[in-house]
């Protein structure tokens, strides 16, 4: 079974020195490591969590075309990338001691999504030279029993908001996906 998810993810951006700028800030406030700036036949630069252990990084190269994203526009691409937050108070002190206080555009302040899970509180915000749309995101690994009954509840009113669905909430939301087929070479 797969646990540690996504390896990387790389994105082009405008103007690189000012991107990197940016980044360094952002990924520094919250306690990542720059692991590598380097130019081995094109530029890059990336940040990781919990380094030097292996772990998902985020990585930032020039781009050679485009402009800048608009989130509102929901074109083909990424929509958003949440970065996990130790707990809800991070979320609260990065929006204020970060965002607010560097004027960066916040899209949804901090506020509970009992929706998403028990206890799910998050920030909404966009890189403001290239427009891609972040979140910092908590969800605690265990939940008080107030935060599940806030799931229920939301869980309950999306139910009865969508009648198509068949089955209870987690019945539809919970999707079998087809399995690997293994031939007599895979051993």
């Amino acid at each position: 079974m797969r646990w540690r998810g996504v390896n990387h993810v790389e994105f082009s951006v405008l103007d690189y020195e000012n991107s990197v700028d940016f980044y360094d800030r952002m990924f520094g406030w919250l306690g990542y490591k720059s692991f590598w700036t380097l130019d081995l036949g094109y530029r890059s630069t990336y940040y990781m969590a919990r380094f030097p252990f292996p772990h998902s990084y985020i990585g930032i190269q020039p781009a050679k075309s485009g402009g800048k994203l608009d989130h509102a526009d929901r074109a083909t691409g990424i929509h958003h990338i949440a970065l996990w937050a130790k707990n809800a108070r991070e979320v609260d002190d990065f929006h204020r001691e970060f965002l607010l206080a560097n004027n960066l555009s916040v899209s949804d302040p901090p506020a509970e999504y009992p929706i998403y899970a028990p206890g799910y509180y998050g920030v909404f915000f966009e890189d403001p030279i290239n427009g891609i749309h972040w979140e910092l995101a908590h969800i605690p690994r265990l939940p008080t029993p107030a935060a599940w009954m806030r799931f229920r509840r939301a869980a309950k009113q999306a139910a009865a908001e969508h009648p198509e669905w068949h089955g209870s909430f987690m019945e539809t939301a919970m999707r079998r996906l087809p399995a690997r087929h293994r031939n007599s070479a895979d051993g």
